[in-house]
């Protein structure tokens, strides 16, 4: 059995950067971005049409996911192509999902 007292949280850096990870999930229009990427690759202007606002504030949203570590953008000629940056992303996404769907069958 492990005492309290052998427990060690995370490091202030590990720390932070988990928060700005939850914080970045815990935006809707953020969220629907997400959602989409899970889906397929996309470029701004179709996320723009699919969530319902502008480009510009989805650009905005975007910057902050790339800052966050969670999507990044793949130049195809004149557009970029944003996508879920990596598997862990993925599955850290379709985990919530999961959850919610389970929880609302509760």
């Amino acid at each position: 059995m492990t005492k309290s007292t052998d427990i060690q949280l995370p490091s202030l850096p590990e720390l932070e950067k988990s928060v700005q990870l939850f914080k970045a999930f815990g935006d809707q229009t953020r969220y629907k971005i997400l959602f989409l990427l899970a889906e397929k690759s996309l470029p701004v202007n179709e996320i723009a049409e699919i969530v319902g606002i502008s480009q510009s504030a989805i650009s905005h949203q975007l910057k902050l996911l790339r800052q966050t570590g969670l999507v990044r953008g793949i130049r195809d000629g004149q557009k970029i192509n944003y996508q879920l940056s990596d598997r862990h992303i993925f599955t850290i996404f379709e985990q919530v999902r999961e959850h919610v769907r389970e929880k609302s069958n509760d």
